[in-house]
């Protein structure tokens, strides 16, 4: 390791421990996924890629370097938040049970958040469990979705209200498959990178003001070692709490607000553009009840705001927003909680009940909608 960057390899390896369910490697570097056959498990016999319509193509290759050593099927699931619907699931469901799928056979998800989401649950519920692999294709998938076992879908009341903890056997995070992904995607997929930054790594905060080019071309070293720094904050927390009972909850900062936003929006915005505004939201409540001082306050807006990444939302959203983060899977009684900062890198959950305290910051957030 270097100081103020990471020296990364071609190819990396963290590795995620897991109490429950075993520990599990993320490899990252260039060609990584070339590694898939030998991640596998020796008797998997057939393998299920479950993948994002673009993916089409990457997903002939696999087939092919898996064969003919496995038998290898494909599944075609909605792109973005469209997977992550019931009938997606029923729809692998019933894929797997026309082939036989057995406990030995596994499942590879190929695609951004969503696809691992979806294709976690349904490697956790076949069978009560079977062998899974993440090749996450996105930023978000990369530094976030693939890694810490949280799978789930949508319902019509909010997001991921439905799912399971599920480790997978390996994630492979290959940069070369970011190639036709677009800089809108790097971006919005960068303000989970930047929440590992506020939480517990400020270098990366120090990264991404000193380089804001090479911080969004995929195949920069700062690039890489941004993903490897988010990558290692979040094995670092999941590995000491996979159930999310304690400290795992200060990976969910910004996300608070940001899920209601994606709920008002239909899940038609993409993730991390939601996050962006919730980190901001977060920000100005931690000003208030933490008395997180005006300048990192300010360095959210300004990092987030360099990204090209939305700070603020409608001021007659509120009572809309609030009803929504009363029925998230975090509120407690209906009262909401939220990951706040002491300072950077000193995050705490805290539990809200006065409503006055969440609107004075919303108010702060709405006063900058252009």
């Amino acid at each position: 390791m270097v100081e103020g960057g990471f020296a990364v390899s071609e190819n990396t390896t963290i590795t995620v421990t897991n109490s429950q369910q075993g520990d599990y490697p993320v490899i990252i570097g260039s060609r990584a996924i070339d590694q898939l056959q030998s991640l596998l498990p020796g008797d998997a016999k057939k393998v299920l890629i479950a993948h994002a319509p673009p993916l089409a193509a990457i997903a002939e290759s696999l087939k092919e370097l898996l064969a003919p050593e496995r038998q290898v099927y494909l599944a075609e699931l909605p792109d973005a938040e469209g997977a992550k619907r019931s009938e997606v699931v029923s729809f692998c469901w019933g894929v797997l049970g026309q082939t036989d799928f057995n406990r030995t056979d596994a499942i590879v998800s190929l695609g951004g958040g969503a696809t691992t989401d979806v294709a976690g649950f349904v490697a956790a519920t076949w069978l009560r469990g079977v062998p899974l692999i993440h090749i996450p294709t996105t930023v978000l998938g990369m530094v976030d979705a693939s890694i810490g076992g949280k799978t789930g879908i949508n319902t019509a009341e909010g997001k991921n209200l439905v799912g399971s903890f599920y480790a997978p056997r390996a994630v492979i995070v290959d940069p070369d498959v970011l190639g036709s992904v677009s800089e809108n995607e790097v971006r919005t997929g960068l303000a989970e990178v930047v929440k590992c930054g506020f939480i517990k790594d400020p270098a990366i905060l120090d990264l991404l003001e000193e380089h804001p080019e090479a911080a969004v071309d995929t195949t920069s070293e700062v690039f890489l070692d941004l993903v490897t720094r988010a990558i290692q904050v979040k094995a670092d927390v999941v590995g000491k709490d996979f159930l999310e009972a304690g400290v795992r909850e200060i990976l969910n900062y910004g996300h608070t607000l940001g899920h209601a936003i994606e709920h008002a929006e239909r899940y038609q915005w993409r993730h991390g553009a939601a996050i962006s505004i919730g980190m901001v939201f977060a920000a100005e409540l931690s000003r208030i009840v933490a008395n997180l001082d005006d300048d990192a306050v300010d360095r959210h807006r300004r990092i987030l705001g360099q990204l090209g990444l939305p700070l603020s939302y409608p001021a007659d959203r509120w009572k809309t927003l609030l009803a929504s983060m009363q029925r998230d899977k975090k509120a407690r009684g209906g009262v909401v909680r939220f990951v706040v900062l002491d300072g950077t890198g000193k995050p705490r959950v805290l539990a809200i009940p006065d409503e006055s305290v969440l609107f004075a910051a919303y108010q702060e957030l709405a006063a900058h909608t252009g």
